[in-house]
């Protein structure tokens, strides 16, 4: 299932869909062969870890972020406040992504 990466890790998504819908975060990881993204802050899940006194970890509940599908996130544009897509804009041989609102590329 191996698509094209419109959206990379450090961009700015929103949710929605699921439970956490409407919430907003940076993109953590991406796994384009299984359309996966790991969302900081979001989709949380809590682990149950046994202490390992080798490596001097403590055991306890720890909470962390799990993949989710990368077709419930929207990249989050800052001047409209709402979910938009991304295309492309192929300009003197350099290509950019932009908003399809708007038609504004996308900061890095």
């Amino acid at each position: 299932m191996l698509k094209k990466r419109k959206l990379k890790k450090g961009d700015e998504v929103i949710v929605l869909a699921g439970r956490d819908k409407g919430r907003r975060g940076e993109i953590l990881a991406v796994d384009p062969v299984n359309g996966l993204v790991t969302v900081q802050q979001v989709n949380q899940v809590k682990k149950h870890t046994r202490p390992n006194p080798r490596n001097n970890e403590q055991g306890g509940v720890v909470t962390k972020e799990v993949p989710m599908p990368i077709a419930k996130v929207a990249i989050f544009n800052q001047a409209t406040g709402k979910a938009d897509r991304v295309g492309y804009v192929i300009k003197d041989g350099v290509k950019t992504r932009v908003f399809k609102s708007s038609g504004k590329p996308i900061d890095k």
